[in-house]
């Protein structure tokens, strides 16, 4: 089990830390609840650090971007981010990612912390242009900074303007008296902040400062458990749950990361799908009654056959209801259409809604 760099402070904390994508990761702090309506009102800090960072740069580094990404990477500029995917060969995905372009043949691709050896030997495999890769995932720590107060609370620890930085763009800079720190517009959660990128030995350093100056906008340390109720409301996908190796982009509704405007892996195929329509297509919905929807769940129809299966499920802290995704027959997809959801010995009805869940 690896730790992060952070681990002894989760522990001061008296987090609840679990194994996750092989590391030890706090999974919650005071509870669920509290932690998720931490973020939706203030701030919250989340350690990261599992995830993944590669850089791939050299005069070759865009081509072999665009040959593995859904994307289309010749888009970016210096200081801008971009959310895609990795397709497979078979129709499925191999991993979400972010990719930040640092400058014009530098990019750093930040990838799951369960995917991270699957994705380098993909992108490795598919690397015949030769571009330079380094795998920094070792290296570097991650925190989230996140909630609506998020930009005033850290401002004082950067002279990079917080409260301008437009959504999925970035600035290397100095924070909290560290050098070089990413200080991205980016999050999982819907609540606006910032993901800041570091080396592990400024961990602490940089933890502390961040928890001071939260410390009067009511920061607070957030598990991996809010995290997941946080992304689900604003109807995120999570790899391992709403995609993975099965499932296709075109399938989960991530057609706008998939441009057909250039070749990449599949593209051919996949171009296909979406001219024809997929089978199948990743839905969004509310149950009409009392409820908790679980990954793994059956969805059925009204004669109880099963139609499809619960992707990601649970009980939204913010609208107090049962959400969930999961995968129909494209024919039943649609705002508004009925879906039945079998929680044990119960067909409860649910209806399929317009991401995101929580409108903020």
């Amino acid at each position: 089990m690896k730790e992060v760099a952070l681990s002894a402070k989760h522990k001061e904390l008296n987090a609840k830390m679990v194994p996750f994508a092989g590391f030890n990761m706090p999974v919650s702090y005071e509870g669920v609840n509290i932690e998720h309506e931490t973020v939706r009102k203030d701030l919250g800090v989340f350690d990261v650090s599992h995830m993944g960072e590669f850089l791939i740069s050299g005069e070759n580094a865009l081509e072999l971007i665009q040959k593995i990404s859904s994307n289309d990477a010749s888009k970016l500029t210096n200081g801008k981010a971009q959310y895609s995917c990795m397709p497979n060969d078979q129709g499925g995905i191999v991993d979400d990612l972010i990719i930040y372009r640092i400058e014009e043949e530098k990019y750093l691709l930040v990838v799951n912390a369960s995917n991270i050896d699957k994705d380098w030997n993909w992108i490795s495999q598919h690397n015949t242009m030769d571009a330079t890769m380094r795998d920094m995932s070792d290296e570097m720590s991650l925190l989230a900074i996140q909630g609506p107060k998020a930009a005033e609370a850290m401002q004082s620890l950067t002279e990079i303007d917080l409260t301008n930085m437009k959504f999925y763009t970035f600035e290397v800079g100095e924070f909290a008296g560290v050098d070089k720190v990413i200080v991205s517009a980016t999050g999982y959660t819907g609540s606006g902040g910032f993901e800041i990128y570091f080396k592990n030995e400024d961990a602490e350093q940089i933890w502390d400062a961040v928890m001071e100056a939260g410390k009067d906008f009511g920061i607070k340390p957030i598990g991996l458990a809010a995290r997941d109720t946080l992304r689900l409301e604003m109807g995120y996908c999570l790899y391992g749950n709403d995609i993975d190796d099965t499932t296709s982009p075109i399938e989960a509704g991530l057609g706008w990361i998939t441009k057909f405007t250039k070749d990449f892996i599949n593209s051919e195929e996949l171009k296909k799908q979406k001219e024809n329509g997929p089978e199948r297509k990743l839905v969004a919905f509310v149950l009409d009654e009392r409820g908790i929807p679980r990954q793994g769940y059956d969805i059925v129809n009204e004669a109880g056959e099963k139609i499809g299966t619960v992707t990601s499920g649970t009980m939204s802290p913010s609208l107090e209801k049962g959400i969930g995704l999961g995968y129909v027959p494209a024919d039943i997809a649609g705002v508004g259409n009925k879906i039945l959801i079998q929680i044990r010995k119960k067909a409860v009805p649910a209806t399929q809604v317009k991401l995101p869940f929580y409108k903020g």
